[in-house]
């Protein structure tokens, strides 16, 4: 949810005016869940309560017809406005401060602390991993330990060779130590460069691996909302980016925020969006009149690029030719989701976010079904290869093997590597024998 960074920023400026409750009214059945509830409110930071409404009673008390809905309500309990989707942090901020300053002339505030009972988090070396990026010439493991703000890197073994991030949430650049990054996830590999989408810092970061230095190359820190045009790198304002493949010189973008695939030319810097009109919802046909929704994941077999629409629960492709289009390979809408494998209409998938392209196959994380699933982009036919569709951490052969959420997943030397997200764990399945196990990461 991209209002999450701003809610905390306004929790911590008004931390004696501001209460948030938050009303967790679930589209996904696996989101309806108490322990998949309790996971997303670790991931997410939330230091609030949060209510579990999963059969929508207040949803429907509240008149909501929209995520996210914003109720604003006065110290005497009424609802004095509404707002449905996204607010500019800036118009947030403005609106809270004069909501301050009248109930605090009013004399009606009460910045009396409340105290919220939570439970200890354990400590594990990964923290809500969201993706995972394998080079197998180079015997290297790149782990985006998201909620630990930083890059890891290990050997396919899982030993620990470089750490990239202090750790502390931020946007500055700087040495591996130094640098700071908030919430990465989707990364790209082109020589002894590391491209990363730095999720939360709405940036795209730049990896000098052999210098060990890290450089801002998109975003200023700001969410931005523009959805056409294309600008400097630097100057550009982004919306969540959320994966990166690299093409010829050129990065391209699942920007999540704004329903879009951006492009960034390595060459010249400039950025800007490549499919997508901005409108959320499933519409196929020319790259910028097509709609998609909150793609999260992306690959390419070099004559197109393939994404994970998440909200729509599908799989999709952009064609690489600028003149080209978009088209749905499995999935059919933002309100039909489940888990079926089959061909074409009949396949269901619940909010997949990773994706990757092998030798004419895309693998999938069918993430809310806590699968990892084989989609044949030609004949549009889905088949489980992971998964037993609970969510756990057992090891063993492929389908009666659990995992929790997994989010990314990439493939060298016959292996596949997924990050387990909310098992905090890397796992691997050889791609013969379709077994699972779990990376043991030493040196960390």
């Amino acid at each position: 949810m991209h209002i999450f960074p701003q809610l905390r920023k306004l929790e911590r400026k008004y931390a004696a005016e501001l209460m948030v409750i938050g009303v967790h009214s679930a589209k996904f059945p696996n989101e309806k869940d108490k322990e998949n509830l309790y996971q997303a409110v670790r991931r997410y930071e939330l230091e609030h309560p949060v209510v579990n409404d999963a059969e929508f009673q207040v949803w429907q008390e509240y008149a909501c017809r929209a995520w996210p809905t914003l109720m604003f309500i006065d110290p005497a309990g009424k609802v004095i406005g509404k707002h449905e989707g996204e607010l500019p942090y800036e118009d947030f901020d403005r609106l809270l401060g004069r909501m301050v300053e009248e109930f605090d002339g009013q004399g009606l505030l009460n910045r009396q602390p409340v105290a919220y009972a939570r439970q200890p988090e354990p400590e594990t070396a990964l923290s809500f991993p969201g993706k995972v990026l394998a080079d197998g010439e180079g015997n290297r493991l790149f782990i985006a330990d998201s909620n630990h703000n930083r890059i890891v890197v290990t050997s396919l073994e899982g030993s620990v060779k470089a750490v990239i991030g202090s750790g502390a949430e931020g946007l500055a650049d700087g040495d591996f130590a130094s640098a700071r990054l908030n919430h990465p996830q989707g990364m790209a590999l082109v020589g002894e460069m590391l491209y990363v989408a730095d999720t939360e810092n709405h940036a795209i970061r730049q990896v000098d691996l052999a210098q060990g230095k890290v450089a801002t190359i998109a975003g200023n820190g700001n969410q931005g909302h523009r959805r056409s045009g294309i600008e400097p790198g630097r100057s550009a304002e982004l919306n969540s980016p959320w994966d990166l493949v690299h093409h010829q010189g050129s990065l391209y973008i699942a920007m999540a925020g704004c329903h879009q695939l951006w492009k960034m030319n390595l060459a010249d810097g400039t950025v800007g969006p490549y499919a997508g009109s901005g409108a959320e919802s499933i519409t196929d046909g020319a790259l910028d009149r097509a709609t998609l929704a909150q793609p999260s994941g992306i690959t390419t077999d070099g004559d197109r690029l393939y994404f994970a629409d998440s909200e729509t629960s599908s799989i999709r492709s952009a064609e690489l030719d600028p003149n080209g289009k978009v088209r749905t390979i499995v999935g059919l809408d933002l309100f039909v989701f489940g888990d079926t494998d089959g061909e074409a209409h009949l396949v269901r998938l619940q909010h997949p976010l990773g994706i990757v392209h092998q030798d004419g196959a895309l693998y999938i994380t069918d993430t809310y079904n806590h699968k990892v699933k084989e989609i044949m982009p030609v004949t549009r036919k889905a088949r489980t290869l992971l998964g037993a569709g609970t969510a756990g951490s057992r090891n063993g052969p492929g389908l009666t093997a659990t995992f929790a959420e997994p989010s990314g997943l990439s493939i060298a030397n016959g292996k596949l590597y997924i990050a387990d997200t909310n098992n905090h764990q890397i796992r691997v399945a050889d791609l013969d024998s379709m077994v699972v196990s779990t990376l043991e990461i030493t040196g960390l």
